[in-house]
């Protein structure tokens, strides 16, 4: 439309002509929207607000007396308030590229004064320390003419041929290099032992897999050995078990022959055996009653023959005493007791034959006796002491 202005994002628009600003500014300020501006009556300039560089490369001398070349880039605007808008417009709307050179020179003037307060070692090391006492002494003065420091870089210090820089930075350098050193070996080393770590691992792999294959190959063998095999096994357990079927069937033959053989000839001999015994026992038995028998007759016989050979025994005895000399010393009396004693000893020989006829040798004993036809020989002579007289026999 004609007659109306609109300044761009990064613009403020300056409209001198009719009516004051603010606070009694020449002009009027407006960003952000457009105006209606009347032609002719109304002049239009515009203000940038984006961000401007100001490089700044200057040499500095410390507090300990050594130069110093210092390289630093600043970077600036026009602030976005009216107030700042305003001062940056009477100061540089008509050559807007002068707020580079006055903020360089402005910045260079406050690095000099920071630098010389401060030592080689503190600038190197506080270079974030040095920007900031910058931005803080500059900060008044940008103000005033209307600008804004974003921010403060130093890109570069430089000592020279004095060679301070290099020989603060040689211990470190050394330490650095002995670092680098160190882990060039540690890192030599962990490759050495990831190299022997990883050859072992291909061994063991190896390894892993030779067995594997091993075992895979020597089943193959064993199934291909069990398959050829088959056959022959299968015709070996078939004739195993017909020898174990004939096995079992002669077993049981034997144990059927055994039978038959003890029912046939065991037991038949067994009960001859057994009648055998009994016949045995029997005989025993009878043979044994009959001698028992014959023995008892034998007594008896013997008693008798004894009984009567008794009258001869005496008879012997005493035509024993025929011609003997004997010498009755009590008359009547004596030759009484004689003739009782005779008697008494015939008898006494009567019970001992008896006697001997009984003892375990009274078999024996007895044929003898009947062997002798019973005969007895009386002892002539023998002394007997009589209670009230003597016999004397010579």
């Amino acid at each position: 439309m004609f007659g109306y202005r609109v300044p761009a994002p990064d613009e403020a628009m300056l409209i001198s002509g009719g009516r004051r600003g603010l606070g009694g500014a020449p002009f009027r300020v407006v960003t952000g929207h457009g105006k209606f501006v009347l032609p002719v009556f109304r002049k239009v300039r515009f203000l940038t607000l984006s961000m401007c560089e100001s490089e700044v490369t200057e040499t500095c001398v410390t507090r300990q007396g050594i130069a110093l070349h210092v390289r630093a880039v600043i970077a600036f605007k026009v602030g976005n308030d009216h107030e700042s808008i305003i001062n940056a417009g009477q100061r540089f709307l008509s050559d807007q590229e002068q707020m580079s050179v006055l903020t360089g020179r402005i910045f260079a003037g406050h690095l000099r004064a920071i630098i010389g307060s401060m030592t080689v070692e503190e600038i190197v090391t506080e270079r974030q320390k040095l920007a900031a006492e910058v931005l803080d002494t500059s900060k008044t003065e940008m103000a005033k003419i209307g600008l804004t420091v974003d921010s403060l870089q130093i890109q570069s210090i430089d000592d020279g041929d004095t060679g301070y820089i290099d020989a603060m930075s040689a211990p470190h350098k050394a330490a650095i290099q002995r670092q680098a050193q160190i882990a060039q070996a540690q890192a030599t080393q962990a490759a050495a032992q990831a190299e022997q770590a990883a050859a072992r691992e291909q061994a063991e792999y190896a390894r892993q897999t030779a067995i594997v294959k091993a075992e895979y190959s020597a089943e193959v063998d064993r199934a291909q050995a069990k398959a050829s095999q088959a056959g022959p096994l299968a015709q070996a357990d078939a004739q195993q078990e017909v020898l174990a079927a004939q096995t079992e069937l002669a077993q049981r033959q034997a144990q059927l022959r055994q039978q038959q053989l003890v029912a046939e000839i065991v037991k038949p001999a067994e009960a001859e055996a057994e009648r055998v015994r009994i016949l045995a026992a029997a005989e025993a038995q009878r043979m044994k009653i009959q001698a028992e028998a014959a023995a008892s007759y034998d007594r008896v016989a013997l008693d008798r023959m004894l009984i009567d050979q008794l009258p001869q025994i005496v008879k012997e005895a005493a035509g024993g005493l025929a011609g003997a000399n004997v010498n009755v010393l009590n008359g009547a009396d004596g030759l009484g007791e004689i003739a009782a004693g005779l008697v008494s000893q015939g008898l006494t020989i009567l019970d001992s034959v008896r006697q001997n006829l009984n003892g375990p040798g009274s078999e024996g004993r007895r044929g003898e006796a009947n062997q002798d036809g019973g005969l007895l020989q009386l002892a002539s002579n023998k002394q007997q002491k009589p209670k009230d007289g003597r016999v004397d026999v010579d």
